[in-house]
């Protein structure tokens, strides 16, 4: 099952160019939407193939059991609350369909696939687990970190800048992928609640930019001076 892992990193990966390019909200949160819960079907594929090269004690039916109902929560929480939330918060505040970018379109292409190299190589010069020197977690972390960082400063629609949060937290899950064996059960459901928890503030603040200026866009938010 390991091997499923890089793989999975890629197509996680080839979802961070989509969401650098695509101009339509509902593509771009169903892209986040996949990434997020592809990123939760690879947290036991991870689990199982770094505890097997730890010289870990074998799986109790206990922990089996603990790491597919926290699979199961990560998925739900990332592949359908949080979408589905931002879909319908895009729809009570009747946002435009489309997102427009402060730089253009080509520019956060470019500078995600330089990004991405400069990760894979950065990646090679650091003093790696023998476990972890074969896989990507580490360059795909740091590629979907400054993905993230690309979208959120980028966009200017508000929505745009929250997905953009997202992505930058999906990287942080993939370093987390790392730390396996010594995060424990209440810090991992900890990062996924976090996560929902910024999420539903900050849809709540998109929500109330939208009322008062219809294409809810950050660039009027400079009007608002004391």
């Amino acid at each position: 099952m390991s091997d499923l892992l890089d793989p999975g990193l890629v197509i996680a990966l080839l979802l961070n160019f989509y969401a650098l390019t695509t101009t339509n909200l509902k593509q771009m949160i169903y892209a986040v939407a996949m990434q997020g819960a592809l990123l939760g079907m690879l947290y036991p594929i991870a689990h199982t193939g770094f505890l097997s090269h730890a010289d870990a004690e074998p799986t109790s039916w206990f922990s089996g059991l603990r790491l597919m109902a926290l699979t199961a929560t990560i998925v739900l929480v990332k592949g359908f609350l949080i979408p589905r939330f931002l879909l319908r918060a895009a729809r009570l505040a009747d946002v435009r369909s489309q997102v427009t970018s402060t730089v253009g379109v080509m520019l956060p292409l470019l500078l995600g696939g330089v990004a991405t190299v400069l990760a894979l190589v950065f990646a090679k010069s650091l003093p790696l687990a023998p476990q972890h020197i074969s896989h990507l977690p580490i360059p795909a972390s740091l590629a979907t970190v400054m993905c993230g960082f690309l979208i959120l400063s980028s966009r200017r629609e508000a929505m745009g800048q929250v997905l953009g949060y997202i992505v930058l937290e999906n990287g942080i899950f993939i370093f987390g992928l790392l730390l396996i064996e010594a995060v424990p059960l209440l810090v991992e459901l900890g990062i996924v609640l976090d996560l929902f928890v910024g999420v539903f503030v900050m849809g709540i603040i998109f929500n109330h930019v939208s009322r008062a200026f219809p294409e809810a866009s950050v660039e009027h938010l400079s009007t608002l001076k004391e």
